[in-house]
């Protein structure tokens, strides 16, 4: 919630701007939780997918085909970084929003570990492959 009145800035990781997924990145950071820097990654990186009417505080919440990302800030509200020419700012959550809605993940160190050992499962060369000799 400190960051708000921060410009939007794509990209951005930075008290000099940031991008959603980039505000999630810093704000899980400082509770000691590595999350990965896109909302998609972000979304992917956990099993567990929270229903719209199950949302808690610190929840990420995913709109427009995985494109925005949010964290619930209290009962029916988010703070986020929004678009170019905007601020982070908290929000209600409007019936467009609902409308927008992909999905939500509740992060927590478990899952990040499950996640970073799945992408470094993915990022091991495949072996070659072995030949028969007679």
């Amino acid at each position: 919630m400190d960051k708000r009145g921060i410009p939007y800035v794509w990209g951005g990781t930075s008290d000099r701007g940031y991008d959603c997924s980039g505000l999630m990145l810093r704000a899980y950071e400082k509770a000691g939780i590595e999350l990965p820097r896109t909302a998609r990654e972000q979304y992917g990186a956990f099993d567990r997918k929270i229903d719209w009417d199950r949302l808690k505080p610190g929840d990420l919440v995913f709109f427009s085909d995985l494109g925005h990302v949010g964290m619930i800030s209290k009962p029916g509200y988010m703070v986020h970084a929004p678009h170019s020419g905007d601020v982070v700012k908290e929000e209600k959550l409007s019936s467009w929003r609902r409308q927008a809605f992909v999905g939500a993940v509740r992060p927590d160190p478990k899952g990040v570990r499950q996640w970073a050992e799945l992408r470094e499962q993915r990022s091991e060369p495949v072996p070659a492959s072995l030949t028969a000799t007679l």
